[in-house]
């Protein structure tokens, strides 16, 4: 892998531009729009999805007050890679990416839950474990278990899916009972969800990384399932520098992680951790670029290329729009 240079002014030049942090956009056929948590998304014709990833940062349910400058493209370029490389284990929606912070994908009728799969008890499992909770969506966890510790099999741990507030646990027992997924429909992202979790595994090891911990999320196009959204990013994933985890686990110190967990951190040193009646903390230009910073290295670790800054512009909005028209054009 190449190694990566530390351009601050590049860094200090996006700032000024400010992160893009919203999207308004009117593409020919759009029927609706639906601004995420850090994803705008702009439905075409009721068939297609043009998913634009902003530069927002959420944590903890919350979305934060500043944008971080090339997050987005990060997000999108890791993702986008992912889909193709489990794309023989399951089909999903993407079908270009016409800008660096854009993909294109076919519209699916999303099922209303992510299916969490934890290879090490570490994150919110920990913490949950750690408050005396020894049972987690269901699946027991033993006795003892310390933190960051690898679970014997990888456990799924489910979430409903809230367009507002906090995502809820949710057991694969509540999941059929609700009537939320067929219990056939539920097997088959069971089994493809441990098959795209060895995949990554694999594809972590060769950069000396360790996959933690990530969700994804399925939808149906007619009958079919297909995997939607992001796939093994830093928003959506944890992960840890193999070659130290051994060592730093005998000792009780903490792990390297390459994940959002260093935002959350930050926060919960400063008081907040999305409870009401709690303010999120300053985040000066120096954290924001020390957080782009960190992505982008979380990028060139991740995926062993070197992260190519997307071309400066005066108008990033008029950038995605005029690469977005371009495409629905073909």
């Amino acid at each position: 892998m190449k190694k990566r240079t530390n351009n601050k002014k590049q860094i200090n030049k996006r700032n000024k531009m400010n992160a893009l942090t919203r999207t308004d956009y009117h593409f020919p056929g759009q029927t609706k729009v639906y601004h995420g948590k850090v994803r705008d998304c702009y439905f075409i014709n009721d068939e297609y999805m043009v998913m634009v990833a902003t530069d927002r940062i959420s944590a903890f349910d919350v979305i934060l007050p500043k944008g971080i400058p090339y997050k987005g493209q990060v997000l999108n370029q890791i993702a986008a890679m992912f889909l193709d490389a489990t794309a023989d284990i399951v089909p999903n929606w993407k079908l270009a990416t016409p800008d660096p912070m854009v993909t294109v994908g076919r519209l699916c009728k999303p099922f209303p839950i992510e299916m969490i799969i934890r290879g090490y008890l570490t994150g919110s499992s920990w913490r949950t474990y750690k408050s005396g909770q020894h049972t987690i969506c269901g699946v027991q966890i033993p006795d003892g278990m310390k933190e960051h510790q690898r679970f014997a099999e990888p456990i799924i741990t489910p979430t409903t899916k809230a367009e507002e507030g906090h995502d809820e646990d949710i057991s694969r027992e509540e999941i059929i009972s609700r009537g939320l997924i067929s219990e056939e429909d539920y097997a088959q992202i069971e089994d493809i969800t441990r098959k795209l979790f060895q995949r990554g595994t694999e594809i972590a090891a060769k950069q000396g990384l360790i996959l933690v911990d990530t969700k994804y999320e399925f939808g149906k196009i007619g009958d079919q399932i297909v995997l939607m959204d992001e796939i093994h990013t830093p928003d959506s994933s944890r992960y840890f520098i193999a070659d130290q985890y051994e060592e730093r686990f005998a000792k009780g110190e903490p792990q390297v992680q390459l994940s959002k967990e260093f935002v959350r951190e930050w926060l919960m040193a400063n008081g907040f951790q999305g409870k009401e009646g709690q303010q999120v903390p300053e985040m000066t230009p120096e954290y924001v670029n020390s957080v782009s910073e960190r992505y982008i290295e979380l990028y060139e670790k991740v995926t062993g290329h070197r992260f190519e800054k997307a071309p400066d512009s005066e108008d990033l909005l008029k950038r995605i729009e005029n690469n977005v028209l371009n495409y629905l054009k073909l």
